[in-house]
């Protein structure tokens, strides 16, 4: 079957903005959290966050876009942009419906619309912008990466909150074996504002810690609830034969492997489907656990959450039987944009064959048979595997693998 290769990486993290600066932060442990600044936190229990605070908008955005793109957006385009050269694509040269875009959402650009809406109940209707009816839109990435470059292959979002990079992937893939040489795709969020915040305070499971270095402490003794971040990663999936054809100068990786599940409800007695989304993940991938070099964990960093994962991977692949690392302590949990930067991350581990560390974390709880990567570990990488619950109950689970 077609094999759907990553040819292109782009990255805007809150510890470092494009692929190379985010990953040399990444193997030094240089987390990129911190107190609120794009609202005034200060009234609210949790006020830590993961901001992509060095990116300046005019520098890479042009100013017609400007009025009619939110945050989120104009990193999405960014990331794109440095996909596409990272992989060497120019559009204008391809077939008019060659490449597809599909992008990941958790729940739009909620910074635009809360503008907006507080413009209407406080000025009037004729305050609030036209660009409203489409800015907010959780499909708003994937058009505007699609008007940008021209491109009219297929496109679509998926709405699984952290699990949706992993799932955008699945489904470019799918797209490369229908025969399409290529497709963006990955995920891009932000949501550090009242109307964003509000909601995932309301689930109970934001740390409420105010030490950046202490907030989010994944399968660690004092966990105690996740941070926010915003950011991910857009990455270009090219067909391989297409990619050889036309000489990409690099290839990070084959997704060799994809699967999603949807918890049950609570109180069914039916397990959680993390491990099956795994064991379907390797399955698809062709190889079994023994053939897993490394693992990038959902990390929930909410100790009921940490102990299922835990145990999912205790399962599957033995006590302490596979190195299991978290970057994203140094970003927070980017929720649409989460799953695409591991993934980013795991191929780029695959590249270099180092483990990047889950920073700030000094050991997994004594509860947890795992072997929690904290510093920085070469290792001889051929698969890695990554997973991304979301809430809602979505399951996701990548394999990706390194050239062969």
């Amino acid at each position: 079957m077609t094999a759907a290769v990553v040819t292109g990486l782009g990255i805007t993290a809150p510890n470092g903005l494009g692929t190379e600066d985010y990953w040399k932060a990444t193997l030094a442990g240089e987390s990129g959290l911190g107190p609120v600044t794009r609202f005034d936190a200060t009234q609210y229990p949790s006020r830590i966050a993961g901001e992509v605070s060095d990116y300046v908008a005019e520098d890479h955005i042009p100013s017609r876009l400007m009025p009619q793109t939110d945050h989120m957006t104009r990193l999405a385009l960014t990331a794109a942009d440095w996909a596409l050269a990272d992989a060497g694509i120019d559009t204008t040269e391809l077939p008019e419906y060659g490449i597809g875009v599909v992008t990941a959402a958790s729940g739009g650009a909620v910074e635009f619309g809360q503008r907006e809406l507080q413009n209407l109940w406080s000025k009037g209707k004729e305050y609030v912008s036209a660009y409203q009816s489409f800015a907010w839109f959780y499909a708003v990435n994937t058009g505007q990466i699609s008007i940008r470059h021209k491109l009219r292959g297929p496109s679509g979002v998926l709405l699984t909150e952290q699990a949706g990079g992993i799932d955008a992937l699945g489904h470019a893939r799918r797209h490369i074996r229908k025969g399409f040489p290529a497709v963006i795709s990955g995920g891009i969020d932000a949501a550090i504002c009242p109307w964003g915040w509000v909601p995932q305070i309301a689930s109970g499971l934001m740390s409420t810690v105010d030490d950046p270095a202490r907030a989010y402490l994944p399968f660690s003794e004092e966990a105690g609830g996740y941070v926010p971040g915003e950011g991910g990663a857009i990455l270009l999936v090219e067909d391989a034969e297409s990619a050889r054809t036309r000489g990409a100068a690099t290839v990070y990786g084959e997704i060799a492997g994809y699967a999603a599940t949807l918890d049950p409800a609570l109180g069914t007695g039916r397990p959680p489907g993390l491990r099956r989304a795994a064991e379907n993940a390797l399955a698809d991938a062709g190889i079994t656990a023994a053939d897993i070099d490394v693992v990038f964990a959902d990390a929930a960093g909410v100790p009921e959450l940490d102990r299922a994962e835990a145990q999912a991977l205790t399962e599957i692949f033995g006590a302490h039987g596979v190195p299991v690392t978290a970057p994203k302590t140094m970003t927070g949990r980017l929720l649409a944009g989460g799953a695409a930067l591991d993934a980013a991350t795991a191929l780029l581990a695959l590249r270099d064959g180092v483990i990047p560390p889950t920073a700030n974390v000094g050991a997994a709880a004594a509860g947890h048979a795992i072997d929690l990567v904290t510093e920085a570990r070469e290792a001889g990488l051929r698969n890695a595997l990554v997973l991304a619950r979301g809430h809602g109950g979505f399951n996701a689970a990548l394999v990706v693998r390194r050239p062969r």
